[in-house]
């Protein structure tokens, strides 16, 4: 295939979507795709193409037939061949899939896009099939709005029917995330017409690898993967290291508990990671890639696939790109799920075959790396903020963020918070402003309790960090990390102990075993929290537990292990007293821990109707009927089932 330049392509997209009155996105990130957005999907193509004054959209794709571009040195005017999926010709209107929206809690999400001048955009939530219909004879045909499907404040129930409006999104200040949700993430002529590629071609034709190297380095970007090593040093070391072969790793081997940025990132908008990536190897000199992907990420691993293949037919992979003397290429490699591939050593040992474990450094992979040659490795959301800095420059970028952390950070925002999703804001952000004003709050009015930041590798921040602002430093400071950025919500119906056991034994399971602080220090700090919650612990275990975690964190050959105590350290720290209740009262006072519960009857409360007495698997409760029952707690396994059953709340655990 003939090379084309960009701005053609630009062009052509451009002139494509120019003729279309409407666009309908259906956000097919992997939550939504949970939630049923497949089939959303199918009806709008369904109905849109039946409608009246509708035409018919033709899509293909890899999920409705074999894609050809519309621009190819088979058909050098551009004219209509067969079309992508989100830029259809001849038609009213079109319907695209693309990436994670970021409102998770929310989906399926929708997004009714009219593309007249000055018309606003629409965003429907909660969307089934069903609703399909109505959408569009509402707000297609006859130019309102399906009031229930729109977003609702959950505390006054206002409505917003612009996403931009929704402090969710208002709050945020997206730049790695700035596309996704609102294009065809399978689509390079959209990416290319929305400025993709164009920085790229500027760093290759206008730069030298030393002028970007100094540029991200000035940028103050630290590498978003976990330990925050600042990326333009690490270009810098790479491309001081002479040798003909060099190579670039992209790291999307995330695999923290609740974490999903990465993966979003490569669904919802891979061309700008693959973008970034073309850049780091211009300016560090190498001519390979491998983008290292968890097989857990079937549809990460799909649209980085066909990002790399789209983009090599278009000439922007290979040979000269940009008619110039740099040769670049890549392939995707797939992992088979080990946390420990996260460490960069490891994941290079995994892409060389051998077996994913860490080794000593120095040297580092930028000077003995992959196969024993130099090498880069940045995480994909590192890779996704390179091509804003090239564009805008470094002090645009420093605008946001703080002095030593300066940038955005994109977090999964999970657990027991009303807006769970995905979010973007600047570094130094405060816990609360995440937790309260986009997150909405703690849902069934319950108290914040803490947060879990950082996964595995992060630690705890209590209600007296709400006003802390969120950068490396601060959390550093606290036991704490950005790590890859989950953020997990915790409220006064969590028990901390048992977070920290959860936490123990994913890493000691996920442990490669090599050095034997980490191998035996995890274990044994796992069976002490176990004992903890099991009602099985003995005074001095907390002693133990502390002494065991200082001693895996100084002596751990990785990163990982050196931060798996972070959990274990950070809540010991801040929630003693709750340790101290389990060992020494017995007590657990989330009321979480089975085996500390007791339950009891309330004699005022009980009617004596017998349920909870004839479906207790233990027969611990006794009583005659339409009298108070009790529980005989000797034969009680604390179950819970009794409580569950009891329609009169009359049952509870202390």
């Amino acid at each position: 295939m003939a090379v084309v330049d960009i701005t053609e392509i630009a062009e052509r997209a451009k002139q494509r979507l120019s003729g279309l009155s409407y666009r309908v996105l259906v956000c097919a990130g992997t939550g939504c795709i949970a939630g049923g957005s497949g089939a959303v999907y199918d009806e709008f193509l369904r109905l849109t193409g039946a409608a009246p004054g509708i035409a018919e959209v033709a899509l293909v794709g890899d999920m409705c037939g074999n894609g050809v571009s519309a621009v190819d040195a088979d058909n050098p005017t551009g004219e209509p061949m067969q079309v992508k999926a989100g830029l259809g010709v001849g038609a009213d209107g079109v319907v695209s899939r693309t990436g994670c929206h970021g409102l998770c809690q929310k989906g399926p999400l929708v997004t009714l896009q009219p593309l007249a001048r000055g018309a606003e955009e629409i965003l429907f939530c909660h969307v089934t099939a069903d609703d399909v219909a109505e959408i569009i004879d509402t707000s297609l045909h006859s130019g309102g709005v399906v009031e229930r499907l729109l977003y609702r404040t959950p505390d006054n129930g206002h409505t917003f029917r612009n996403s931009r409006d929704i402090p969710f999104y208002a709050r945020q200040k997206r730049i790695s995330l700035v596309d996704c949700g609102h294009v065809d993430p399978e689509s390079i002529e959209e990416y290319i017409a929305r400025g993709g590629y164009a920085a790229a071609r500027r760093a290759i034709t206008q730069m030298t690898p030393a002028q970007i190297c100094d540029e991200i380095t000035a940028s103050g970007l630290r590498g978003r993967g976990g330990a925050g090593y600042p990326t333009g040093i690490k270009w810098q070391a790479t491309l001081a290291v002479e040798d003909q072969v060099k190579y670039i790793v992209c790291n999307g081997d995330e695999g923290d508990p609740g974490a999903f940025m990465d993966r979003s990132i490569m669904e919802g908008d891979p061309h700008r990671v693959l973008e970034g990536a073309v850049i780091a190897a211009y300016a560090t000199g190498a001519s390979r890639g491998y983008f290292y992907i968890r097989s857990e990420y079937p549809l990460a691993l799909q649209r980085m696939h066909r990002a790399i293949d789209d983009a090599r037919g278009a000439g922007i992979l290979g040979k000269a790109l940009f008619d110039s003397r740099f040769d670049f290429d890549c392939e995707v490699v797939e992992g088979a799920g080990a946390f420990v591939c996260g460490e960069e050593t490891a994941l290079l040992a995994s892409i060389e075959g051998q077996r994913g474990m860490p080794r000593a450094k120095p040297p580092f992979p930028a000077q003995k790396g992959l196969f024993g040659k130099p090498t880069l490795v940045n995480n994909v959301e590192t890779l996704a903020t390179v091509r804003h800095i090239v564009e805008r420059g470094a002090s645009e970028f420093r605008k946001h963020g703080t002095t030593q952390s300066p940038g955005t950070k994109t977090f999964a925002l999970t657990g027991r918070v009303l807006n769970t999703g995905l979010i973007e804001v600047p570094l130094g952000t405060t816990l609360h402003e995440i937790v309260f004003a986009i997150g909405g709050g703690i849902p069934d009015g319950r108290a914040f309790k803490a947060v879990q930041i950082g996964g595995p590798s992060g630690g705890c921040l209590g209600v007296e960090h709400l006003e802390m602002p969120l950068d490396f430093e601060n959390l550093s400071r606290m036991g704490a990390m950005v790590g890859s950025g989950g953020i997990v919500v915790l409220d006064d119906t969590t028990c901390i102990v048992e977070v920290a056991r959860f936490f123990m034994q994913f890493t000691q399971q996920e442990s490669c075993g090599k050095c034997v602080l980490c191998r035996e220090g995890t274990k044994q700090m796992f069976a002490l929290l176990q004992d903890i919650v099991d009602g099985r612990s003995q005074p001095g275990d907390i002693e133990l537990l502390e002494e065991t975690a200082k001693a895996v964190k100084a002596a751990s050959l990785c990163g990982l292990g050196k931060t798996a105590p972070n959990p274990v350290l950070s809540t010991l720290k801040l929630f003693r007293s709750e340790y101290q209740a389990h060992i020494d009262r017995r007590y657990c006072p989330a009321g979480v821990c089975s085996a500390l519960k007791t339950y009891t009857i309330d004699p005022s409360l009980c009617k004596g109707c017998s349920r909870c007495m004839k479906n207790c698997p233990a027969e611990a409760i006794e009583g005659e009927k339409r009298a108070a029952h009790s529980i005989d707690v000797t034969k009680c396994t604390k179950c819970g089932i009794c409580a569950s059953l009891c329609k009169f709340n009359a049952i509870s655990a202390v």
